[in-house]
């Protein structure tokens, strides 16, 4: 040892004299050992006796750490998911309440309830931590807790708004059916029919989904739920989706036997769905009847009624429509006003087109410039040929 430090303090003497020192990148290094660190730079060999003191690092405590221990300090022993749940009602980290949830879980003689599992699923959703929500779904699927409707509920509502969870959504409710006192409510099946109706985005798909609509609501009148108009006006857009107009016309009438109005969505339904159909007279009727009552369509409703009606040639009525339209502060599309006018043009009644395009810009105040021009040579394009 005292050789190679002899060596070691004539290397560093010699370095000193140099021109390299203070120590140039080339021979810089790292010494790691506090003692030969010691000896190096010391002037004797006695001072490498000495001896070197240790010195104690403490890792400082997180913010959210110091929480935890306090929280976990504070639940006494024997506490019961009563406590836990005002436990985590209290956390506004999602993050600080699922270590307590996790820890409480491992306590002896300690089991989690449905009440601490909706809790905690509904923070986390809340945080945005749906990993971590669908391993609690996951758990009370597997038999982790007792069960409740609002936790099945939730959990529901969860697995609806995941794209990829929807049909967990129908599992956990399968699981609703077989149990004995977590039947589905009302809001279970209006959760489900929305899902489903979402999915409703092309023609050829409606008719897969039709499917499991039809299902859905013969064991609701089975399990005696009574619907309300939320979930009628559903199963009428369903059916109108899918050109099953008649079965929509009946869910119509039957509303009344469930104490409810058709309300402007239920006429709405019904309307764009004879007009896709093909049969616009009894759309016009509905749409008349709607009126009738004070009820004002919805800007797509009018588009859909007004194209329809012109492809029909029925224009004196597809104008009243337009006016109509106008007169409720919506303004219709760019292609709803070139059916029309351009409609118009080829049954041989241009003047009345292009009086009737100056008609619109006035009672039009929404109508740009440009869609104007854009009408307007379309007409003298449809004239020319």
């Amino acid at each position: 040892m005292s050789v190679t430090l002899t060596i070691c303090r004539r290397f560093f003497s010699t370095l000193k004299s140099s021109k390299l020192y203070p120590f140039s990148p080339l021979f810089s290094f790292q010494i790691t050992n506090p003692r030969l660190c010691l000896c190096l730079f010391s002037s004797s060999a006695e001072d490498s006796d000495l001896p070197i003191p240790l010195i104690k690092r403490t890792r400082t405590r997180t913010p959210l750490e110091t929480q935890f221990e306090t929280w976990t300090q504070n639940l006494k022993p024997g506490f019961t998911p009563s406590d836990v749940h005002a436990a985590l009602r209290a956390q506004s980290d999602p993050d600080l309440a699922l270590d307590i949830f996790r820890w409480t879980a491992q306590q002896r003689n300690y089991k989690h309830n449905h009440l601490t599992y909706l809790t905690m699923i509904k923070i986390l959703i809340d945080g945005r931590r749906y990993r971590h929500v669908e391993t609690l779904v996951e758990e009370v699927m597997a038999g982790a807790c007792d069960v409740s409707v609002p936790l099945y509920n939730s959990m529901i509502r969860f697995c609806c708004g995941r794209k990829f969870l929807f049909n967990r959504a129908f599992d956990v409710y399968k699981k609703m059916l077989k149990s004995n006192d977590c039947k589905p409510t009302l809001e279970t099946y209006a959760m489900l029919f929305n899902s489903l109706l979402r999915r409703f985005n092309k023609q050829n798909v409606c008719y897969v989904y039709l499917h499991a609509v039809r299902s859905l609501i013969k064991q609701m009148k089975a399990s005696g739920v009574i619907p309300d108009a939320f979930v009628l006006n559903m199963i009428i857009k369903a059916y109108a989706k899918c050109l099953e107009v008649e079965e929509a016309i009946r869910v119509f009438r039957e509303m009344g036997l469930y104490g409810c109005e058709p309300n402007v969505y239920s006429y709405s339904y019904i309307v764009k769905g004879f007009c896709e159909k093909g049969r616009v007279g009894q759309g016009l009727g509905f749409y008349k009847e709607m009126k009738g009552k004070g009820l004002v369509p919805s800007g797509s409703t009018y588009m859909t009624l007004i194209c329809s009606l012109a492809m029909e040639r029925r224009f004196e009525d597809a104008i009243e429509v337009v006016f109509d339209m106008l007169g409720n502060s919506m303004s219709p599309d760019l292609l709803t006003y070139k059916t029309v006018l351009e409609g118009l043009c080829r049954e041989g009644k241009s003047d009345e087109a292009f009086e009737l395009i100056e008609e619109f810009r006035k009672r039009d105040g929404l109508m740009s410039q440009k869609t104007y021009n854009i009408l307007l040579n379309a007409l003298h394009i449809i004239n020319q040929e």
